[in-house]
């Protein structure tokens, strides 16, 4: 049973339908990735989670009963919109969170402190706000959302307004969060991230779930039955009818890199034979398994 499961949340702003009985399953301790086109639904689902807005019919479980605002104390929430005050001290802005999530005076400052101090980040303290980067601001709004230690945490695009280093610090600390128990929820349009970072993933597209599963099982369902052959040879492999179809073939003094074309009833192990018969020296010999990105547009535009 996973930590958050959404059963049919149907979800309605007059006329204009957000969510149409939206199911999806979020296991403990995993990485889940929350996808979609801009108006989808996920921004409304992740509102729902954390009872901002209440569904028009369906359920919420929280490890595995109806959830309640208790619950939300346990849920650290990063919108995509960002809420800093900005005259504000960041030590304050940072204590007031923290106590607001239900950490004692004594309990945030330590706990900040260690995250200020991980992030080199302890000179910021009695800076305002104001005085910050975009980049610099998301640091601290990233800290006040996990300092309470949430069993689950519900990240709306995390790594906007970072370079590329700061966005790999995220990256890293998403992941030692995960090795520590947490439950994550990635919202991303950053589909490099959801192949590094998910375990499972959701597809939402004009309020409904497209697709939803484990990301690496998604890939192979979605592949098109091609490998890539890197081997050595003076001459170029042919294709075998019945077998497979050489697609595309460079050579680089010497050294293909070919792109093969299985038949749908043919295993690698009889390619690799053939391959070994024709006296072919194979270096290399892979699944071409597609990318995220590709699925994604793939799915989306035939819902079009």
């Amino acid at each position: 049973m996973g930590l958050i499961q959404c059963k049919d949340v149907c979800k309605s702003f007059g006329e204009k339908v957000a969510l149409d009985k939206v199911s999806v399953d979020i296991p403990k301790g995993k990485i889940f990735g929350l996808l979609g086109p801009n108006g989808a639904g996920k921004t409304t689902l992740i509102r729902i989670i954390n009872r901002i807005t209440i569904p028009n019919s369906g359920t919420v479980l929280f490890d595995g009963r109806p959830i309640t605002q208790d619950d939300v104390e346990r849920i650290g929430y990063l919108p995509e919109e960002r809420g800093l005050y900005r005259k504000m001290k960041v030590g304050d802005q940072a204590m007031y969170f923290a106590q607001l999530k239900g950490m004692s005076s004594r309990e945030a400052a330590a706990g900040l402190k260690k995250w200020f101090v991980r992030f080199g980040i302890e000179s910021w303290w009695n800076k305002k706000v104001e005085e910050l980067s975009k980049g610099m601001a998301q640091k601290v709004q990233f800290i006040t959302t996990v300092v309470h230690k949430p069993s689950l945490l519900i990240l709306d695009e995390p790594f906007s307004g970072f370079d590329p280093v700061n966005a790999q610090i995220i990256r890293e600390e998403i992941l030692r969060l995960k090795a520590e128990g947490a439950t994550i929820i990635l919202s991303t349009h950053n589909m490099e991230s959801v192949e590094e970072l998910c375990d499972n993933i959701a597809l939402i597209n004009k309020s409904h779930v497209v697709i939803t599963g484990g990301v690496d099982e998604i890939r192979h369902k979605y592949g098109n039955n091609n490998v890539e052959l890197i081997y050595t040879e003076n001459r170029p492999v042919e294709s075998v009818p019945g077998l497979y179809t050489v697609l595309s073939d460079q050579d680089d003094a010497g050294r293909h890199t070919a792109v093969l074309s299985l038949d749908a009833e043919k295993d690698t192990n009889a390619v690799l034979k053939e391959l070994v018969a024709q006296n072919i020296t194979v270096n290399s010999f892979k699944e071409l398994v597609p990318r995220m990105n590709d699925i994604f547009i793939k799915l989306v535009t035939e819902e079009e």
